[in-house]
């Protein structure tokens, strides 16, 4: 079976029906594993949601899912993530509140383990070396484990004992233990603007990942008649 691996859509339509369609023209997947953060920073939360819920999915909670649903507060967040935030939680139905506030901190699926920022600490943690993904392998109950939340594609590696991270590469064979990160669908951090998402094939073991560009100018657009704070649309044009 095939699966879509993806993270942060972050109320960005545009980025996530880019994805999809890109999806569509491979081949297309058995089923969507969301790895959190669907709502939050972007236009069309709603939407986003609604889009999601039309194809087979498992999904883990995000920060944002949570704190726009109103299970967790936002005192952790910066001025214009709480900002977004507030504006989210304005614009979801009660049903939507319901679906977000019900997500699972973790899912377990075959050898993987879904997270949003790490299987210890599912809604804060950020994984961006080696030394936080060695700590949390220690733990794992799988071999491997998808998170999200940094917005940057990376893996890391573990064999022999010795845990490295390097870029996440076009196509990666499974082998060791590993932490993967697809990169973020709806608002990009590693300096590349374009869309992040991942396939992973169960039946050779493989992980695919890919880049897919959309109308960034548009979002911009609906992220300013939105009010929503100037920061976060601008820096989808950098991808940072």
């Amino acid at each position: 079976m095939r699966y879509a691996i993806l993270a942060d859509i972050h109320g960005n339509l545009d980025a996530f029906r880019a994805v999809l369609k890109d999806i569509e023209d491979r081949g297309g997947v058995d089923e969507l594993w969301c790895l959190g953060d669907v709502v939050g920073y972007g236009p069309e939360p709603s939407a986003c949601l609604s889009l999601l819920m039309e194809y087979p999915h498992v999904c883990v909670a995000g920060n944002h899912d949570w704190a726009a649903a109103g299970r967790i507060d936002t005192a952790d967040f910066n001025q214009d993530a709480a900002a977004a935030c507030e504006w989210t939680a304005g614009q979801l139905t009660s049903p939507e509140k319901e679906y977000l506030q019900n997500l699972p901190l973790t899912v377990t699926r075959g050898d993987f383990t879904l997270a949003h920022g790490s299987p210890r600490d599912p809604l804060y943690e950020y994984i961006f070396s080696y030394l936080s993904a060695e700590d949390n392998l220690r733990s794992l109950g799988t071999a491997h484990c998808f998170v999200g939340h940094t917005h940057v594609p990376a893996v890391f590696l573990s064999a022999e004992g010795i845990c490295r991270k390097q870029p996440l590469p076009p196509v990666l064979r499974l082998g060791g233990r590993s932490i993967i990160n697809p990169g973020g669908v709806g608002q990009p951090r590693d300096g590349d603007p374009r869309a992040g998402y991942a396939i992973y094939d169960d039946a050779v073991r493989v992980i695919y990942s890919y880049r897919v560009p959309y109308d960034i100018a548009a979002v911009q657009e609906k992220m300013n008649r939105a009010g929503l704070p100037e920061y976060l649309s601008l820096r989808l044009s950098d991808g940072l």
